[in-house]
């Protein structure tokens, strides 16, 4: 089996109120992520970007189908552990994630609640710690970090439970730019160093263009799916439900707009301006 975590006609209603019914968010959703692989999630607020991704950990069980984890249906109360320490999760605010005074007990908290051996703890929180960039932090108060290094930590606590996935939800949302690019470099590393499949849910186009393969939802279903260049070359699909393509894309489409025949693909401002100087020169 190459798959990671597989979706296999999910249904999903959010149970109502009193007497109100209930939300559906997902009736019949098929996606699978393969191992080892960098898949980046988007799509406009309330079409299950989040409910999603708490599948992938079992925080949310399916009303109908089934979620496979590592070859694990989620259904099965008795792996739910298991589960859990294949699949981390990262969430938007890393404050919330953040539970001890210094750095390195935070990073430690989720193999001592593993039952890891104290000489085992060590080894892993050190070698999370260098993973992410934040081992001369080891020793610092997390409160005094910026977000970014924040969620650093908070992505190498995850690392140091050893988990086969890291599932990152909105995980730059709360940052400023130079937070986002820590984090976003730092999961790619780890994807690409260390072979951990990475689901990254976001709404920033630039984020989602870093990953080998892009899913968009929409009202619960799969609006496109490929890599980067092929989903973002389809802007009037974007458009439609509510996105935008990266920048480079946007431009080279209006410029098409106006009598251009320039490719859509060229997602970096490097692939993009080479696309323009072509077209000028040619």
């Amino acid at each position: 089996m190459n798959e990671a975590i597989k979706a296999e006609h999910l249904a999903y209603t959010y149970p109502g109120v009193d007497d109100t019914p209930g939300l559906a968010v997902f009736e019949d959703l098929d996606l699978s992520i393969e191992k080892g692989s960098f898949v980046a999630v988007l799509g406009t607020n309330g079409c299950g970007k989040s409910t999603l991704a708490k599948h992938f950990n079992a925080i949310l069980l399916p009303s109908g189908g089934s979620i496979w984890v590592c070859g694990i249906n989620t259904a099965q109360e008795d792996r739910l552990t298991a589960i859990r320490r294949s699949v981390g999760m990262v969430f938007q605010n890393p404050d919330n994630q953040i539970v001890a005074n210094v750095v390195e007990e935070d990073v430690a908290f989720g193999p001592e609640n593993l039952g890891v051996a104290s000489p085992e703890i060590r080894r892993r929180v050190d070698q999370a710690l260098k993973q992410v960039g934040m081992y001369e932090y080891r020793e610092h108060a997390p409160h005094l970090l910026s977000g970014g290094q924040k969620q650093r930590v908070a992505i190498a606590g995850v690392i140091a439970m050893e988990p086969k996935c890291i599932v990152l939800d909105e995980p730059t949302a709360m940052l400023d730019p130079k937070g986002r690019r820590e984090v976003i470099e730092t999961v790619t590393r780890l994807n690409r160093e260390k072979g951990i499949t990475v689901v990254l849910i976001t709404h920033h186009m630039d984020e989602a263009a870093k990953a080998q393969r892009v899913v968009v939802l929409h009202k619960g279903k799969v609006a496109a799916d490929g890599t980067p260049g092929q989903v973002f070359s389809q802007v009037e699909l974007l458009h439609a439900i509510g996105l935008a393509a990266p920048e480079t894309v946007e431009l080279l489409w209006e410029m098409n707009r106006h009598g251009f025949d320039l490719p859509l693909d060229a997602l970096s401002i490097e692939e993009c301006v080479q696309a323009l100087y072509d077209a000028v020169k040619a």
